[in-house]
């Protein structure tokens, strides 16, 4: 198994589709998908396109959905919800289809669509997701982050370094580093790996997010390793169910 790490969506590769993909987006998207699958939502629907949203949850029943997204940090006006795990509570998402939309994530989401098997993963279902990897054993892993608007993230690189360093620390034999960029998640990781709130708090984004208010609760959440076992894998295109 080898693997690969892109720091944002126009770094992969145009003309390949890998054996299986990995998107990240710790700040918040894929912690929030996690994390409402695990609170029992029916899946959630990711898209680039606001407009693409609105219509396609207009054909779901109004007590059978929700619109979830952000953009630049903040809740998109007229969605019932913003982009924070820890507002995907049961009482709230049971049995509902979420209809989602964020600034970074759900556009990683969006460019790995065609792999053969795709996966969202923060820090929170990093082993879930790995042992799934484990358990299959695809040739080859594109992982990627999703970063802030084009740019690298920290945050991304640390899931990416932990994701990495699970895989070969539980199959050393089979796991092969493919770039520079994954071997410097490794590091970022190794840095990070007995203080991960406090990179989250360091990252860029993390401080975009302090300077729109109090995000205690959202640090703490997304900060939360191995904390939950869902994997929200892709079983049509662009929606993520739990396996």
């Amino acid at each position: 198994m080898q693997l690969f790490y892109f720091h944002v969506s126009d770094h992969v590769p145009s003309s390949h589709n890998p054996k299986a993909s990995v998107v990240i987006d710790v700040l918040r998207a894929t912690t929030t998908i996690a994390c409402a699958l695990n609170n029992g939502a029916e899946a959630i629907e990711t898209f680039a396109n606001i407009d693409q949203l609105k219509k396609r949850s207009s054909e779901w029943p109004s007590s059978a959905r929700l619109l979830l997204g952000e953009r630049g940090g903040k809740r998109i006006e007229g969605f019932d919800l913003g982009n924070s795990p820890v507002d995907v509570t049961t009482d709230v998402v049971k049995g509902k289809r979420l209809f989602m939309s964020t600034t970074n994530g759900t556009r990683s989401l969006d460019r790995l669509r065609d792999s053969k098997a795709l996966y969202a993963m923060s820090l929170v279902n990093r082993s879930a997701v790995a042992e799934k990897l484990l358990s299959d054993q695809p040739e080859e892993v594109f992982i990627l982050g999703s970063g802030w608007e084009g740019s690298y993230s920290l945050e991304d690189s640390l899931a990416a370094g932990a994701l990495a360093s699970y895989l070969i620390e539980n199959n050393s034999i089979n796991v092969r580093i493919g770039n520079d960029e994954l071997t410097a998640a490794l590091s970022v990781w190794d840095y990070w790996r007995d203080d991960l709130v406090s990179c989250l708090r360091k990252a860029t984004h993390g401080q975009r997010l302090e300077g729109l208010g109090n995000h205690d609760e959202d640090f703490e959440c997304c900060s939360a390793l191995d904390k939950i076992k869902v994997v929200p894998m892709q079983k049509e295109p662009g929606v993520l169910r739990s396996l």
